[in-house]
């Protein structure tokens, strides 16, 4: 069996959602993962906002306005009287609980159940469509397997057994179809799996049901050398590695949620990066494979904050690296960069919520440099450390400041950390000449 993600543009028209139904409708088991309608999730977040800060009447009126949106979605999408007026029940029951949450206090698990509500909106639309075609479909709440444990990861053993359950009680249907992105915790509250993770969920569901690939499915065809948003005339890889997959999403491809490939590789299940929009093109594996051919692919990660920790007094190595390491995980923070010396330590950030606690802590036992608006820009290709072509990278920034180098690390990626100011600039400069030199 096959697990097909499609993404929130490929739900969200109607057009979208009969191109959805074409590629699945092929006859054969499978189960399909989707996110909320394209917009829904931001919009959601906003009514969240909203309440948060007690803007409640705004709160109210987004909430009027994006029922709206699926009122006309579903006029549109079900000719059938009978499964018009179900769904719009279902839906109006779905916004009256919205409308609910406005007068409770504010709390990171009301958010969390109030943007949850876009993917059971999207699912129980597209199920009673498939229903309207004539197509055996059945709808698999996520809620009833998705679990995280204490330490937010999946818990792999509950989901396993719970979606084998689901699976049988529905054993007649040809199509599955759930939600991504939404998970329970380990307290059974409504949690998720943070932006993007509908991916995420798909190649989770692929590792518990031992799937023969995972398809996700968006609105560009592959994964592409370098970010068409800044850089033109890019083109989609044809293969990629688990490793140099994982290295890319890590490091700001937008395309994957950065987690994505680590449930399925240790049992060597395919990811196929498809076009929505063009079914027919070849778009990205994601396999064990690998190949020679130096620097694949660029992407590049915003929001970095630089530090620069220097010793304030002759600490031995081992203990000054020991207290600056215990600070950043007392405070939850991951390191994406690192390079040391005897006395110093300069190291990177993407989460700075808890910047100033960190930097007090640091302050005091060391002389600290901070320098925001930092980007990491990520070259990646096979053991592209060992690539008789890859010193000419430096050969064409030399023009552009480069903070940091992040080299040898990982065989598969070499990282430049650079103000964010010029990374479309070196974006371009590297696609203008690397790719003219290395076979992809």
């Amino acid at each position: 069996m096959k697990v097909l993600k499609f993404g929130g543009t490929s739900v969200g028209s109607v057009e979208n959602m009969c191109n959805v139904k074409n590629i699945i409708n092929d006859g054969d088991k499978k189960i399909v993962v989707l996110s909320a309608m394209s917009g829904t999730t931001n919009k959601l977040v906003a009514i969240s906002q909203d309440i948060k800060d007690v803007n409640l009447s705004e709160a109210e009126n987004k909430i009027s306005e994006l029922q709206k949106v699926y009122f006309e979605t579903i006029d549109q999408l079900l000719e059938d009287s009978d499964l018009n007026k179900s769904v719009r029940e279902y839906v109006i029951s779905i916004f009256e609980d919205l409308k609910a949450c406005v007068s409770k206090v504010f709390s990171d698990a009301l958010e969390n159940q109030i943007v949850a509500q876009g993917e059971l909106l999207s699912t129980y639309m597209f199920n009673s469509y498939l229903n309207q075609e004539g197509i055996h479909s059945a709808l698999l709440p996520a809620l009833d397997f998705m679990r995280i444990d204490g330490n937010k990861e999946p818990n792999i053993d509950y989901i396993k057994n719970n979606i084998k359950t689901v699976l049988k009680e529905n054993e007649s249907a040809n199509i599955y179809i759930t939600q991504g992105f939404i998970c329970l915790d380990a307290n059974d509250e409504v949690s998720n799996l943070q932006r993007g993770g509908s991916d995420y969920t798909a190649t989770i569901i692929g590792a518990a049901i031992i799937a023969e690939e995972v398809q996700i499915w968006t609105d560009i065809d592959g994964m592409h050398n370098n970010d068409p948003r800044y850089v033109e005339n890019t083109n989609p890889i044809s293969n990629l590695s688990f490793d140099e997959a994982a290295e890319l999403a890590y490091f700001g491809a937008k395309i994957l949620h950065p987690q994505t490939v680590t449930p399925v590789r240790a049992d060597n299940i395919p990811v196929r990066l498809k076009n929505t929009m063009d079914p027919i093109a070849h778009g990205t594996l994601i396999s064990s494979k690998t190949s020679e051919g130096g620097i694949k692919a660029i992407a590049a990660k915003d929001g970095i904050t630089a530090i620069k920790i220097k010793s304030a007094r002759m600490l031995q190595a081992h203990g000054f690296l020991k207290k600056v390491f215990e600070i950043f995980e007392t405070y939850e923070t991951s390191i994406d960069m690192i390079t040391t010396s005897e006395v110093a330590v300069s190291l990177t950030i993407d989460d700075d919520r808890n910047l100033d606690k960190i930097l007090n802590e640091l302050e005091k036992f060391a002389l600290i440099e901070v320098d925001e608006r930092q980007s990491i820009v990520c070259l990646v290709g096979h053991s592209v450390v060992n690539h008789q072509d890859t010193f000419k990278l430096f050969q064409i920034l030399q023009d552009v400041k480069i903070r940091m180098i992040s080299y040898g690390g990982s065989k598969n990626n070499i990282s430049l950390l650079i103000d964010t100011d010029d990374k479309i600039n070196t974006l371009q400069k590297l696609n203008d000449y690397l790719f003219e030199l290395v076979t992809l």
